[in-house]
Formats: structure tokens, C-alpha cells, sequence
């Protein structure tokens, strides 16, 4: 799921240049000495490593044996392990699918172990029952821009066909895509990494310091745990996307300062909201009010796209943080998040989903996303130590 929201560089730019004037004669913490991200590679990059994955196994396909296990095996999963599968395929299936995941996992700023991440599936419910009848599939990628009005898929022979983006067609297409829950745990773990080793990060909080929301409640507090604002329902907004394009993989960046005065940043994985138009209801925790100095807390709400580096995500985030500091009182740092991320590191659309400003500790009830894209109602809730 792809959301076509761009940002107002205008009101981003406006209010980072405020936030900095607050900062003016601060001393701004040293990044890391690290090369400075080509901000083309890593879309071109994942777009490229698909596309030869999609005409390789296309190709592949004119072993019927092999044509075979592959439909097989897509009609039985939503999503085909490709690249475990390819071992059986004999021949260099394997090896070119293998060399596809090392490039991606490259591009996207991983870790060299974070293991296969090519998958197949089956473009749309509707081909199906030609896939079943023996229909020879075609084979397309899955980073193709959304804006498009057009997809290429490959047969075995290696012509392309060109797919209206918007209308499923009846011919079966297979979709080369990545392993998005895979790929944005493995990303979130490498930004945490990368922003706790760039500085934007507190020290360990301690329970003792949270304050209950509420003068009856701080008896609890007392006993041991901590407070918390946790998720109740959450829902994003309808849109409309090419067919060829998955499930949404979306995560939260909760930023705030911390219990050491310095700006915090917190990412969160909610694997649970794969559609818009659908509610969900996770009872997760967002914020953990004890790592935190005030009572307030931003969140940005982002989507992982197959093209995203998540060391230079950090590092741009970071760069961009580490000029604020605390100036006693809390400043919103939205704005300043969103502004830290170029447009062009994103093979589609920058995939900024909504924020939610100002989330207070003891905020419950619904709370509408600043751009009008998805709500959430919270609860604050007490994690009670054993």
C-alpha cells in the first residue's frame, strides 16, 4: 500500500528554520565520520535487482516441471519463499536470485545476515483460476512507480507486455517483491543501532521517575512499572494503488526528548496494518512514557518501501535532530523528521503516511492524524513489573 502524500516543503521548511533559530549558538553533537548517501542509489538499486529477478524467473519458466512447482506452490501461499524454492530449479536460477538479495540487502542498508528476501506472489485472487487451468504466467517487479499508468511483465521467451496499473488483468502475472515484515524488522533494528551510535537516544529511564496521569493512579506507580500510551484501534484511510503493489508494511517514529534532555527517537514495527479502509485493533504500546523528560510526544507514521537505506534514514534523521535541543519546554519535532528525509531516496512517493502531534501521557480517546489520512484512538496503560 502506497499513500500519495507529498510533503508542504514550505510549512517543513518554515518551521525547521524556527526550530533551529531556538538552537542558535548551541553546540550541535558530531555525527560519525561516514560517507554521505547517494540518494539515487538505493531506488535504483532495488528497482534494478526486482527487475532482473522478474525476467530471470520468467525465463526460468519454460522448464514445464519447474512452471509447474512454481504455481503449485503460489496458489498454496500468499507469498513463495523464491530464491529457497530455486534450489530445486537446477540450473543458475539460484545463484542470480541469491546475487538479486545480497544487492538489495546492500542497497536498503542491512545486515549481511539478514538472509533471502526476494518473494513471489500472485498478482491478483482474480487469476487464480487461469494460474490453475495451466495458463503460462507472466513475471513483473514490484518497484515500478505508482504514479505509472502502465506495468511491464516478461513471458519466458522475454517479451514484455505492457499491463494496464489500475485494472488487474485476466492473464496470470506472478510479482517479484520483497519480504516487507522481514525487511522493516531487520531496518528498524539497524536504525535503532544507527541512532543510538549518532547520539539521538537517552539512557536507560527509570521507572521510579514516571508520573501516573492522574493523582489516584500514582499509588500504582509507585509499586514498580511504568506508564504507557497504548493503541486501541487504528485505522488509515482508503486509496487507490496499482494492482501489482502488496500489503502496506507501516512503522512509527515516536520522537520526543528524553529523560537527558536529548532528542529521542523511537521506532515502532506495526506489522498488524497491512489495509487501508480496515480497522485494527492491537492494543500495542506506541510510547513508553518513562524514556521520555515531558509530558508530550510527536509520532510519524511511515511506510517501508522496498528502496529505503535504513542507515542513511538514521543518519539524515539524526543530522537533522541533532540540532535541536532542549530549551526547557517541549518543541514539536515532526516537522523536523520529515523535512530530514529527501524526496528522491524514495522510489515512489515520499511513503509518509500522517503524524499525530503533541500525544500527551494522559490522552484517551481518538485522535485524528494531521493530515487526515488515519486515526487511532489511545489509552494511557500501566505495565506492572512482576
Amino acid at each position: 500500500m502506497r499513500h500519495h502524500h507529498p510533503r508542504r516543503r514550505g510549512a517543513v521548511v518554515s518551521l525547521a528554520a524556527s526550530l533551529l533559530a531556538l538552537t542558535a549558538g548551541q553546540t550541535v553533537s558530531a555525527l560519525p565520520a561516514t560517507a554521505a548517501p547517494h540518494p539515487h542509489t538505493p531506488a535504483s538499486a532495488v528497482s534494478a535487482a526486482e527487475e532482473q529477478a522478474a525476467r530471470a524467473i520468467a525465463g526460468s519458466l519454460t522448464d514445464s516441471a519447474w512452471r509447474a512447482r512454481v504455481g503449485k506452490a503460489t496458489l498454496a501461499s500468499d507469498e513463495v519463499a523464491v530464491t529457497a524454492l530455486a534450489g530445486k530449479a537446477g540450473g543458475s536460477l539460484k545463484a542470480e536470485l541469491a546475487a538479486a538479495d545480497r544487492r538489495i540487502a546492500a542497497a536498503k542498508g542491512l545486515d549481511a545476515g539478514v538472509g533471502p528476501l526476494l518473494r513471489l506472489r500472485l498478482g491478483d485472487d482474480s487469476m487464480r483460476a487461469a494460474l490453475s487451468a495451466g495458463v503460462a504466467p507472466w513475471v513483473t517487479a514490484a518497484s515500478q512507480d505508482d504514479d505509472a499508468a502502465t506495468v511491464t511483465a516478461w513471458d519466458s521467451r522475454g517479451r514484455a507486455h505492457t499491463l494496464d496499473a489500475r485494472k488487474a488483468p485476466s492473464h496470470p502475472v506472478y510479482v517479484v517483491d520483497i519480504d516487507g515484515s522481514k525487511a522493516l524488522a531487520a531496518g528498524l533494528a539497524v536504525m535503532n543501532k544507527e541512532l543510538t551510535r549518532y547520539g539521538v537516544a537517552s539512557a536507560k529511564a527509570t521507572p521510579s521517575r514516571t508520573q501516573a496521569p492522574a493523582a489516584g493512579a500514582r499509588a500504582q506507580a509507585a509499586t514498580g512499572g511504568f506508564w504507557t500510551t497504548r493503541i486501541t484501534s487504528v485505522e488509515l484511510s482508503d486509496d487507490e494503488e496499482p494492482w501489482v503493489k502488496g500489503d502496506a508494511e507501516i512503522y512509527t517514529l515516536v520522537t520526543g526528548f528524553g529523560q537527558d534532555g536529548a532528542v529521542r527517537v523511537d521506532p515502532v514495527d506495526m506489522p498488524y496494518l497491512d489495509n487501508d479502509g480496515t480497522v485494527y485493533r492491537p492494543n500495542q504500546i506506541l510510547v513508553n512514557w518513562s524514556n521520555y523528560k515531558y509530558n508530550l510526544a510527536d509520532a510519524v507514521m511511515m511506510e517501508e518501501d522496498g528502496s529505503t537505506n535504513y542507515r542513511d534514514l538514521a543518519k539524515a534523521i539524526a543530522t537533522a535532530l541533532l540540532t535541536i535541543t532542549d530549551q526547557g519546554t517541549y518543541i514539536p519535532l515532526v516537522n523536523a523528521v520529515l523535512d530530514a528525509i529527501p524526496d528522491d531516496w524514495w522510489t515512489d512517493d515520499p511513503d509518509y503516511v500522517d503524524s499525530w502531534y503533541t500525544l500527551a501521557q494522559s490522552d484517551n480517546g481518538t485522535r485524528y492524524g494531521a493530515r487526515g489520512n488515519g486515526w487511532m484512538t489511545v489509552e494511557p496503560y500501566f505495565v506492572q513489573e512482576f
